[in-house]
């Protein structure tokens, strides 16, 4: 069976050997393992030891969703929601299964409005917002690097919000690093020793790339010590989204 599913979470498999598991709180993929000829499955998320996967909170780690904004709320619409607003934090339904064929399987999980999510965000849902897939790869971050992302204009979280455009070929995160980069070309690359990742982005305009390393790692209450050399945040964003939108 490419799926399986309770009331918890979904299983996905492919006859390759690859799955990904997804909470249905939140919708956040706890576990991507992809499958390659003749070598075994193996994880590629990053998942905290701390993270608490009993729907009480938000996942640390996995590919969070960011909804209706990414980081603390801002806007004074936005001001009844915690960070990075509402979709991580609520139960998911289960909707259908999009494909199963050789190429793969995919399936479809909906966000409804819920009188608790309309009691902070009584908008209509087909306005545009911003949103984020937060997503978590396994890393060896001492010698990690983002690529390609020269001559981006960016904003460096690190250094009160500064905009600035990228002269480095790769981008290494070995130190605290949080940047939004504009309008990447949508196509990204993290290397790293004995491994990498490439990813694709559709839709999606920005490219967030984050590590907290122990300056700010330290202060995440989920994130277990020494966690930061471990992983590397290479976030897909769109500047603005409408919720009707396909991810």
């Amino acid at each position: 069976m490419p799926y399986t599913k309770d009331d918890k979470k979904v299983t996905l498999t492919t006859a390759a050997g690859s799955s990904v598991e997804i909470l249905l709180y939140g919708a956040t993929v706890l576990s991507w393992k992809a499958s390659r000829t003749a070598e075994p499955a193996r994880e590629r998320l990053f998942v905290s030891k701390k993270a608490v996967l009993d729907g009480s909170k938000p996942v640390r780690g996995g590919i969070p969703i960011a909804f209706p904004f990414f980081g603390p709320p801002s806007k004074p619409e936005h001001q009844k929601m915690g960070q990075h607003g509402f979709a991580r934090s609520t139960v998911w339904k289960w909707d259908s299964v999009v494909m199963d064929n050789d190429t793969g399987v995919a399936v479809r999980l909906v966000l409804e409005p819920t009188p608790e999510i309309k009691a902070v965000f009584p908008n209509p849902f087909h306005l545009a917002y911003v949103a984020l897939l937060h997503t978590y790869f396994e890393a060896d971050a001492a010698t990690c690097t983002v690529s390609p992302l020269k001559g981006l204009t960016y904003i460096d979280k690190t250094k009160n919000y500064a905009e600035a455009v990228e002269t480095r070929d790769e981008v290494p995160v070995n130190k605290f690093t949080d940047a939004v980069y504009k309008n990447g070309g949508g196509k990204y690359v993290g290397k790293w020793t004995g491994g990498g990742i490439e990813v694709k982005a559709v839709g999606f305009k920005d490219v967030v790339v984050w590590n907290p390393q122990a300056e700010a790692g330290s202060k995440i209450g989920d994130l277990h010590e020494g966690a930061w050399d471990n992983f590397v945040c290479i976030e897909a964003s769109p500047t603005l989204l409408s919720l009707f939108a396909v991810y």
